[in-house]
């Protein structure tokens, strides 16, 4: 999987733009995703919702009865190795032997996975944490500017970056925040 997921891992996102993230990292994937989640959760994910982003007919939405069932469908899924991208959603805190089991899972399938978290909660067996959030862009065309960040990463360092997805070229563009493009004028301090 290309930017920003390392592949055959399980990973966290978490923040109001976290949703987002998701369907551009299943945009980011070629093959069947699945986004399983518990079935009493109102804001399920709509694939029609989601076509200007990826192609919703490769969208395979599970509704579980409560979390322990939607790791036992995740766990499965991930290991299976016929999926491109798990989304998860989680409502509760992992342990650590849930959260290694997602990471197994994923390596013996080759398969990556996303939890979508709660704000400040989040598992030690997860490879990376995101948080996302929308940037207000009065001069923006009209897809969402958002502020990815890394706030967790077990193989390299952390970051933060403005993006946006670009419907019309089907790719996420980074954008620098404002008057620190290039050839801005320095701030005056």
């Amino acid at each position: 999987m290309p930017f920003p997921l390392r592949p055959a891992r399980v990973h966290e996102v978490c923040g109001p733009s976290a949703t987002g993230f998701a369907a551009i990292c299943c945009a980011g994937t070629a093959g069947p995703l699945l986004w399983v989640r518990e079935g009493w959760q109102g804001d399920r994910p709509d694939p029609w919702g989601l076509a200007g982003i990826f192609d919703p007919s490769r969208l395979l939405i599970a509704q579980s009865r409560d979390q322990t069932d939607t790791l036992a469908v995740a766990e499965e899924a991930l290991k299976d190795g016929v999926l491109a991208l798990v989304v998860i959603g989680v409502t509760h805190p992992l342990n650590l032997r849930e959260g290694r089991r997602l990471q197994l899972a994923a390596k013996e399938g080759r398969t990556t996975g996303l939890c979508l978290i709660p704000e400040g909660m989040g598992s030690n067996a997860a490879e990376t944490r995101w948080h996302c959030a929308p940037v207000f862009d009065p001069e923006g065309p009209d897809s969402t500017l958002m502020r990815w960040e890394i706030i967790k990463n077990k193989s390299g360092t952390t970051g933060a970056w403005h993006v946006r997805w670009n419907t019309k070229a089907h790719r996420l563009d980074v954008v620098s925040p404002a008057g620190l493009g290039p050839g801005a004028a320095a701030v005056p301090g």
